[in-house]
Parts: C-alpha cells; structure tokens; sequence
C-alpha cells in the first residue's frame, strides 16, 4: 500500500483526467484533540467517492451530503467542524475539539500530475495555493515542514514515500514487509540467497538478489529510509549495516539477541575500523519490548519501534529490550531469593 498522501492525489488526478468534478480537502487547523493531524487531506468526487481521510468517518460523511450544493469551481473556500460541544460529539470529535478545511474546488489536472510526477522521483514538494484565485505553485524543498496558512496563502509539504530496506527474505521478514506496506512504505527485500528468495510471495514488494551493501549504496538511503537486517549472518548483514549508517537513514537496526547485538558492535569496532560513537547509532535488538516471541509478534515490536522514531516520539525506558529484560532478570532473581528465604524459615 502506497503512501496516503499519494494515493489521494493519484485518485483524484484520475477523477479529473475523467472530466469530473473533484474536491482537494487539507486540515489546515485544529483546536482540542482531532482524528486527523494538520496536513491530513482527502479528496471528494462528484458521484460521492471519497479517498483520505480528515476524520473518523462523520466529518467526510457530511461532506458527501454537502457536495452536490457547494460550488465546483471558484477560489478555495473554508468550513469548520465542531465550533460547539454538540457539533463535536455529532462529528466524532473528542474532548470537544474543533478541526478547519480547506477545500479546493477543481484543481488543474496538469499540475497534479507534475506533483504525483515529482513525487513519484523522490522529490519533496512544496505546494503553495493562492487562497484568493486558486493558483498553484510547485517548488522541490530540502526539509518537510509544518502546514502554513493565512489570510492570502495555504503552504503544505508533500514529500517521497518513506521506504523500508529488509536485508534477508526469512519469515519474519515476510510479516514485517506486509506491516511496513500498510504502514505506507515502499518496501525493497534484499537476499543474495537463492533458498530464500525462491519461496518469497509478498506483493507489493521489490525484491532483489544483490548483495546487500551494494544495494544500500545503490538505495541511497535519505531522511525518509529506514534499514533493518533480519538475517543473523555477519557476511550479509555488518557491511550493508556499515554502508546505511553512513547516510541519512532515519533508522539503521539489526535482529539479534542483547549479546548478538554487542558482539555486532564490538565487531564493528575491531574488525570494520568503526568508532564507539558512530556505532551506537545501530538499533539493536531491534523492536520495543512487549514480550514477542513469535515472528509476527517480533515484527509488530519491530514495525512500533520503527513508526515511533519516524514520527519524533521519544520511547520511555521500559520499551527498550535491553532495559526491559535486565529489569525482569533482576526481578526473578530477587523472586528467587525470596522464595528461598521463605523456605529457610519455614
């Protein structure tokens, strides 16, 4: 499953090369809580086909009933949900929150597809509206930034897929491939073993036979990559692991246990001329701690950990593997130690 944002553009220039009358919805404000965050957008056909998302479902079920009335060209216009208490339980809202759209009515079929065009290459977009006339201008950014909007313009950046390169075609890279997909990356499998890439049948996701370092390099992991290694074998993983934290890669990790993952490190050390610091940077054990044991257990552990430093979230100690388990040795060893207490005064 490809990136939202893209999916909605994708469907709407589809709507619009079909000469139907189409709607470009964005959430340009929100007070109190709200489904969707600022940025969110959806887009709404003539014959009440929706794709996206600004809500849990009221706000666009409304929109659908509005349509046929609203105006379907023209400069963009405003409307707001939730102003009071009863409107925001009636739309879903929580905690009373109130959420603002921006609805463009028609866009130019040709400068959607110069924006699906430049995001399909890997370009992070800037997309300007004149709120007065609906023009658009589209400008190539170095760095995603917040939703801006004022009396004249409304600025949102629309930026590449976040992809996910998977070192190794084992089972749990099966399962964590399917969750990344859902998730809205594209997702590369890469395995230079022919006995593992035989069986593979993931849809959706590319897979290569390389080795794996000379497929980091040819990935050229940026801000928006993430590289994980599932195959436990140091010939495939350390140098592909190397080669991803020397670039931009928002997350480089590894499977392995904790004293795996320290001898990966010390490895890397010794052996790949590699400094402390900069290998501290290698996630591992990958995943949050939640007890995993199963592949499709690990790969949520994975994938949660994964989506938590995409979006800036800093995870408390009590998630992180090494953390967790010490603490739960130390437990049973005090538990033990009581037990035996107990049985020597019995």
């Amino acid at each position: 499953m490809e990136n939202l944002d893209l999916q909605v553009l994708r469907t709407l220039w589809q709507w619009r090369r079909e000469a139907k009358h189409a709607c470009l919805v964005t959430v340009v404000r929100t007070w109190g809580s709200s489904p969707r965050p600022v940025g969110s957008v959806m887009a709404i056909c003539q014959d009440g086909s929706v794709i996206g998302s600004v809500s849990g479902g009221c706000i666009e079920d409304d929109l659908i009933l509005r349509y046929p009335k609203m105006e379907k060209s023209g400069p963009p216009s405003f409307i707001k949900y939730g102003i009071d208490a009863d409107e925001a339980h009636k739309f879903g809202l929580p905690c009373g929150g109130t959420i603002e759209l921006l609805l463009e009515h028609t866009p130019d079929t040709g400068l959607l597809a110069q924006l699906i065009t430049q995001l399909e290459q890997g370009h992070l977009m800037l997309r300007t509206v004149n709120l007065q006339n609906g023009d658009v201008q589209l400008n190539q950014t170095h760095a995603p930034a917040a939703l801006t909007v004022d009396c004249s313009t409304m600025s949102n950046t629309f930026g590449p897929e976040y992809r996910m390169l998977l070192i190794g075609a084992g089972q749990l890279t099966e399962y964590l491939a399917i969750m990344a997909l859902f998730s809205g990356f594209a997702v590369t499998v890469c395995d230079p073993r022919i006995e593992h890439t035989r069986s593979w049948s993931v849809k959706g996701v590319k897979l290569v036979t390389d080795m794996p370092d000379d497929t980091v390099d040819a990935f050229k992991p940026d801000r928006r990559t993430c590289v994980i290694a599932l195959t436990h074998d140091p010939k495939l993983d350390d140098l592909a692991l190397l080669a991803a934290l020397q670039s931009e890669a928002f997350y480089v990790g590894a499977i392995g246990s904790r004293r795996n993952s320290l001898t990966r490190r010390q490895r890397m050390i010794q052996h790949l001329d590699q400094s402390p610091s900069h290998v501290a940077a290698l996630r591992g054990p990958v995943g949050v701690y939640i007890g995993s044991k199963t592949p499709p257990e690990i790969a949520i552990s994975i994938m949660a950990e994964v989506i938590a430093i995409k979006n800036g979230v800093l995870l408390p100690s009590e998630f992180d593997i090494c953390h967790a388990k010490k603490k739960a040795f130390v437990s049973a060893e005090s538990s033990k130690e009581e037990k035996q207490h107990a049985r020597q005064h019995e």
